[in-house]
């Protein structure tokens, strides 16, 4: 055995039962570790590699959206650290419409966090950009709003119909606003998830979403982040990532789900669950039941505080019921997104029917988000061996909206970490961005603190530890992946990811967690960000 090159540091978190000083890599992997010493005299020709700084494995990020980064950074940042009131959201695309024509698309705007305390509307944008289709997506990506002539480009008037799994909101008056929920937005922003495949507003050409990729991907790279998750792909992001990898551009390694509108083809051609590279995998199929939690759109049991309203299910349960049926007896992976208590009600009953009528024991379907849970969905989460994913940094960016939302009673059974990891339930880490914050320290310390950068404690009897935090973001978002043999830990045969970080998250008080400097991100021995000093 050889190795190229040896990684000291002041200090290494392996995660595997163990202190290490040392670590030697040959290619992409780690083939020994150890002392310091004993690597040098094993490996007498391999370069030394000192790391100023704590080592951790690298961080995998479960569920995220990588190729709808790769689109959003083309476009308008309405995030709240770009634009803080609907005024200074409307001079930004009223200065885009004066530069450009054509289309106008903003993302990651958050109506909860605009100084006027009211919602765009299709008026507000036409004051601004008349002439222009604009489109602006909500931060949680399940609704948008959309100007006067965007509507009309999409065929929608105020006797328009909604699709099915969506809706439409209205004025006093029964006018269209342009607010558009769930499949209504899919449909004009996502054409992974667009019915018919083509969404009204078109995507960018693929030589600009392939800049788009490596500009989304030095992002996450600057954050410690080495595997993703991207949650929700079709045909052309596959195409993207394809061609990155051919490229040799493609330096996240990807776990796609794919949409599951695209199923019967991706069979056709013998595609499914573990198929590709240690770089780009197909690592299940997406389905819905209900909507977002930022978005408010989620089913639940009991209504949000102070409304009547319980909620949207997107996907009709026999629907749901069927896709189990196909995907557990063809023997590949589901990921459902699912966040409300009744909508988790809805799946377990599904993946239940299906397992009864397949039994595959090796086969673990995931829940992505699982958000509001209770005891009894928690041990049926538990028989299943289904992998949940609940939002890690949702706590700290939403902070007490979460309380006038669901209430301080209900948020002790959200995102649920301690529940999962007291019941022995691998968890894996997820910011789910561009509807949460992505960076991982922000994510490991929203878990561990449960309080909002508010500084509101919310449903803090489901704190964990920075170690149990840390490991969520790296040994189980791996096992959720089905890639727990390769990632999450600095150890022999495993790839060679990791991050140097200024600190140690499992040392520092954690209320500084989030706020530790990335020193450099490693992926395959090789360094792809490298940050001051």
């Amino acid at each position: 055995m050889s190795a190229e090159k040896i990684f000291r540091a002041r200090r290494i978190v392996a995660q595997n039962g163990g202190a290490i000083e040392a670590f030697a890599t040959f290619g992409e992997r780690i083939v020994a570790t150890g002392g310091f010493q004993s690597m040098r005299e094993r490996f007498p020709a391999a370069d030394i590699v000192e790391l100023d700084g704590v080592v951790v494995p690298g961080f995998n990020d479960a569920h995220a959206h990588l190729a709808m980064a790769a689109e959003d950074v083309l476009h308008l940042d309405l995030s709240v650290k770009s634009v803080r009131s609907l005024a200074e959201l409307k001079a930004k695309i009223r200065a885009e419409a004066a530069a450009k024509e054509g289309w106008i698309r903003g993302s990651r705007y958050d109506d909860a966090k605009m100084a006027e305390g009211r919602v765009l509307t299709r008026w507000d944008l036409d004051e601004v950009a008349p002439d222009h289709p604009v489109l602006v997506i909500h931060v949680a990506g399940h609704w948008g709003v959309a100007n006067s002539r965007a509507l009309t480009l999409g065929g929608l008037t105020d006797a328009s119909e909604p699709p099915a799994g969506g809706a439409f909101g209205r004025d006093a008056s029964g006018k269209l606003n342009g607010i558009l929920y769930e499949q209504a937005i899919f449909n004009f922003a996502y054409p992974s998830v667009a019915e018919g495949g083509t969404s009204v507003a078109p995507p960018s050409t693929p030589e600009d979403r392939l800049q788009g990729l490596e500009r989304a991907q030095t992002m996450f790279h600057a954050a410690g982040i080495t595997s993703l998750g991207d949650a929700l792909v079709g045909p052309a992001d596959l195409a993207l990532f394809t061609e990155a990898h051919r490229l040799g551009k493609l330096t996240l390694r990807v776990n796609a789900l794919v949409a599951i509108d695209h199923y019967d083809k991706m069979k056709a051609v013998g595609i499914g669950t573990g198929f590709g590279d240690d770089r780009l995998r197909i690592g299940g199929f997406k389905a819905f039941v209900d909507g977002a939690i930022g978005g408010r759109t989620c089913l639940l049991e009991e209504p949000f505080e102070g409304t009547g309203d319980y909620g949207m299910q997107t996907t009709p349960t026999a629907e749901l019921r069927e896709i189990a049926r196909r995907l557990q007896e063809d023997g590949n992976r589901l990921c459902v997104h699912c966040n409300g208590d009744r909508a988790l009600g809805i799946l377990l009953d599904a993946f239940e029917a299906a397992a009864n009528a397949s039994p595959r024991p090796a086969l673990r379907h995931r829940i992505e988000h699982c958000s509001v849970v209770n005891e009894s969905i928690v041990e049926r989460i538990k028989r299943l061996r289904a992998y949940p994913i609940p939002f890690a940094g949702y706590v700290a960016y939403h902070g007490a909206k979460l309380a006038e939302w669901y209430g301080e009673k209900r948020l002790e059974r959200m995102f649920a970490h301690n529940w999962f990891l007291r019941a022995g339930i691998p968890v894996a880490g997820s910011s789910d961005y561009p509807c949460g914050p992505f960076e991982p320290l922000y994510g490991i310390q929203s878990m561990v603190t449960r309080r909002g950068d508010d500084g509101m404690l919310l449903g803090g009897s489901q704190a964990i530890d920075a170690a149990q935090a840390l490991a969520v973001y790296t040994l189980g978002s791996a096992e959720a992946a089905g890639e727990a043999h390769l990632k999450g830990r600095l150890a022999p045969d495993y790839l060679a990811d990791f991050v140097v970080l200024d600190d140690d998250p499992l040392a520092v008080a954690s209320e500084r967690i989030a706020r530790i400097p990335i020193r450099a991100t490693y992926v395959g021995a090789e360094v792809v960000s490298q940050g001051p000093g």
